[in-house]
């Protein structure tokens, strides 16, 4: 019998994987629907603390109401309870020495009231309620693996359920029990995303493409505000200090403007409101050392105010080394306080800033000679390095202008000052093992200032509901390069020597400022029929104004650019929990520089058509999404490989299939599961030689698989697989990097106030390349433990 190809191992196993999803959650809508009785375990954290306070935290970690007196609890306080638990035994431990208990009521909540301790007890006082059933925010804490709610989507609080593209929310709670360190490791088990293209990298850059689309670069977002790199200076994120990080897939210009037709990943903070005590302490391979706090809470008692403060020191080597044993350094300091001022239900001003400090080595090249990477680095560690601070400041104002409409203003100002230095190779003598080389510099600041001002009114005609959005955002990022290039000492590739004298280059490659000026007026409509159709439709203009004075030659450059784009899309609530969508949605992404008749580049544009169908079984934290796309970009700037000229005539593909699985599938047994089949092509190009090829670094298919298990004495194991498919060198396809599968482990144990944690990546320490572009080959992430422990006041 012939052995199965690994293509049909993989879809063989993608079956099985998420048959048995299925067929776990099955007999527990089963049970529900014939009215067994389901227990329901919940992670409950909630410090010991005013009693009205804890019962307010419970309800907004469970989503479960409870009823009290106020003279009932006033003076008294909680018991600290921690653990997977269900109503009953989180209540009880909470009440614990208390003269109070805790009995279910007729509407499914709870009350509070007096023990009972006297025979003839005449019942309890007459009962308020103190806390509503806690609904999860768009822009707060994931309860569990499965968001409910996102704004990233459509610019206001929408299910998930509701929107009619794909959209996939990590929270933290799942970003920490997979041990993330970068927002990379956040997205990795999500469908359609690729993520260290070129390995690993302890400059902070991110490598993120979204079917089959760099991200990286314009698909950036904080807070639903833009952050495009100006090249090679990038907005570095600290993930300790995010709440949920959204990736939105397919054309998102409708929503946010500029930015590529892969789509966007949009990183949400945490922000103050809730009491937050945490510190936080990780050491791991490569001499990894992290300390981390997260603190908040309201300023007095019956106050508007409350605060949140999150810090980070990290010091880490890399897992790159010299021949002579000498290890890249990386380094990291971080501040982020902000304030919420909350007089009422329908008013908040948030106001924060933020102070990031990042200093590294910077020589991730390893010498590469036909596609093998041989353990020779190439720069010299006396001269590179990568110094780069970064501070933003700004808030987030929403008001409600009467019962139907909001107003909300989002401002960010941020500023960047970038300071690189590396020895690059530039060629081999004729002896083969003499490689010159040069030395570069970069001084690249760049600040930047966003602001988006919206209102949102609610409508309603019968049976008709309407969400109106009427917006204006505005960006405005200035930037300069000043950059030099000189001589750098030879290296003997038989008898490397490092730690050479490296003279600082002094003659100029670049002096130049560049300023780019985008404003975008959005409208959107979310239309409800009833209680089951779900129409969204909207439209958006947007102007683009670049000025680049180039100092060296002398030149002074305007390029304009304007475009239209949209979405359309219909959702229908099936009811149980389905629901089927379409959509259809544009982008557009200037591009700089000019043809070689000097004429401006025209932007790039795409468009997708998606169909695809959402189940998130009511009374369960679960949600399974599949999606089937045609993506389209064209104006596509390629280049003539003969002349080496510029022309605006490329015209790509993405098309293919995206499933995913997330939740709560059995009590305690978490699962994050996602399969992608990706077929891309070049359709046109200045070289015809790529026609009909595949863009390098793309997948054919990938897939991956997380499961994490909490015991009820505390103890936990997670574990995953992640398949990353064949990706071709170059743009003609002549080689390619065959798929490789890796293994991730977890073991956690939560007690009290603690949390001990072991992660691992890559467990099997399997060493591959995750690219050869253009025979120089980058490695992929070995094996890397972090041990981690968190203590909560």
């Amino acid at each position: 019998m012939r052995p199965l190809p690994r293509q049909h191992l993989l879809n063989a196993a993608l079956v099985a994987a998420f048959g048995s999803v299925l067929t776990v959650w099955t007999p527990i809508a089963s049970a529900q629907a014939s009215g067994q009785a389901v227990v329901q375990t919940f992670n409950v954290n909630v410090p010991s603390q005013a009693l009205g306070a804890a019962l307010n935290e419970f309800s907004r970690q469970t989503g479960v109401q409870v009823f009290a007196a106020g003279d009932v609890i006033a003076g008294t306080s909680s018991r600290a309870v921690e653990g997977r638990l269900t109503v009953d035994q989180a209540l009880s431990q909470m009440l614990a020495g208390s003269s109070l208990e805790a009995t279910r009521t007729a509407n499914g909540g709870f009350a509070i009231h007096r023990a009972t301790s006297l025979p003839g007890a005449q019942g309890t006082l007459p009962t308020v309620q103190v806390v509503a059933n806690a609904e999860e925010s768009a822009t707060g804490p994931v309860n569990g693996y499965v968001a409910r709610r996102t704004a990233t989507a459509t610019k206001t609080d929408t299910p998930v359920l509701e929107v009619p593209q794909s959209i996939s929310v990590i929270g933290r709670a799942e970003m920490e029990a997979r041990g993330t360190q970068d927002v990379m490791d956040a997205v990795r088990y999500t469908p359609g995303v690729t993520t260290n293209t070129y390995g690993p990298d302890n400059r902070g850059w991110e490598y993120i493409l979204l079917r089959g689309f760099d991200a990286g670069v314009t698909g950036i977002y904080r807070d639903g505000l833009g952050q495009p790199a100006f090249l090679p200076t990038y907005y570095l994120t600290e993930p300790y200090a995010l709440e949920r990080v959204e990736v939105l897939r397919g054309p998102a210009s409708m929503v946010f403007g500029k930015a590529d037709a892969g789509g966007v990943v949009n990183r949400v903070s945490k922000e103050p409101g809730e009491r937050v005590r945490e510190i936080e302490l990780q050491y791991g391979s490569f001499q990894r050392k992290q300390l981390a706090f997260d603190v908040g809470d309201q300023i007095g008692n019956n106050t508007d105010l409350s605060y949140r403060l999150i810090g980070v020191g990290l010091d880490s080597n890399d897992q790159d080394r010299y021949p002579d044993g000498h290890k890249l350094n990386h380094t990291r300091s971080y501040i982020a306080p902000s304030l919420r001022w909350q007089p009422n239900a329908t008013t908040s001003l948030t106001v924060f800033g933020e102070y990031l400090r990042n200093n590294t080595g910077e020589d991730p090249y390893f010498l590469t000679q036909n596609y093998v990477l041989y353990p020779i680095k190439v720069g010299d560690y006396s001269f590179g390095q990568l110094k780069q601070t970064s501070s933003a400041v700004g808030y987030r104002f929403e008001t409600a202008l009467n019962d139907n409409w909001t107003l909300r203003q989002n401002l960010r100002y941020s500023q960047i000052a970038m300071s690189r230095r590396v020895v690059w190779a530039n060629s081999l003598g004729e002896d083969q093992h003499t490689l010159s080389r040069i030395a570069r510099t970069w001084n690249d600041p760049v600040d930047l200032t966003a602001i988006d001002t919206s209102v949102q009114g609610k409508l309603q005609y019968g049976s008709v509901q309407h969400t109106l959005l009427l917006g204006v955002d505005f960006s405005d990022q200035k930037g300069k390069q000043r950059r030099f290039i000189g001589a750098a000492p030879d290296l003997d590739l038989f008898a490397p020597i490092y730690g050479q004298a490296v003279m600082t280059p002094t003659r100029p490659m670049s002096n130049l400022a560049q300023s780019t000026r985008q404003t975008g007026f959005y409208a959107q409509d979310q239309i409800k029929f009833g209680e089951n159709w779900v129409v969204t439709l909207g439209g958006r203009h947007d102007s683009v104004r670049q000025l680049t004075d180039d100092y060296l030659n002398t030149t002074h450059t305007r390029q304009s650019d304007s475009a239209f784009s949209g979405r359309a899309g219909l959702s229908y609530l099936v009811g149980n929990g389905w629901a089927p969508y379409i959509s259809y949605a544009t982008s557009f992404l200037p591009n700089s520089g000019v043809d070689a008749n000097s004429e401006p580049f025209k932007p790039s544009s795409g468009k997708q058509v998606e169909v695809g169908v959402k189940f998130q079984p009511a009374g369960t934290r679960t949600m399974f999404t599949a999606a089937a796309f045609d993506l389209r970009k064209t104006n596509v700037v390629t280049y003539d490989p003969t002349t080496g000229e510029g022309r605006q005539i490329g015209r790509q593909r993405s098309r293919g299939i995206e499933l995913e699985a997330k939740g709560e599938i059995a009590p305690g047994l978490n699962l994050a599961a996602a399969y992608t089949w990706l077929d891309m092509k070049v359709l046109n190009s200045a070289d015809p030689d790529e026609i009909g090829k595949i863009p390098p670094l793309v997948p054919k298919q990938s897939a991956s698989l997380w499961l994490d298990y909490l015991l009820g004495n505390g103890l936990g194991f997670g574990g995953g697989v992640r398949y990353i498919g064949k990706r071709q060198n170059d743009e003609h396809n002549t080689t390619a990097q065959s798929g490789v599968t890796l293994f991730d482990a977890a073991v956690h144990y939560e007690r009290g106030p603690w949390r001990f944690a072991l992660n691992i990546s890559n467990l099997a320490d399997k060493k591959y390349n995750t690219i050869c572009y253009h025979g120089e080959c980058y490695q992929g992430t070995r094996r890397a433990a972090t041990l981690t422990a968190r203590y909560k006041f």
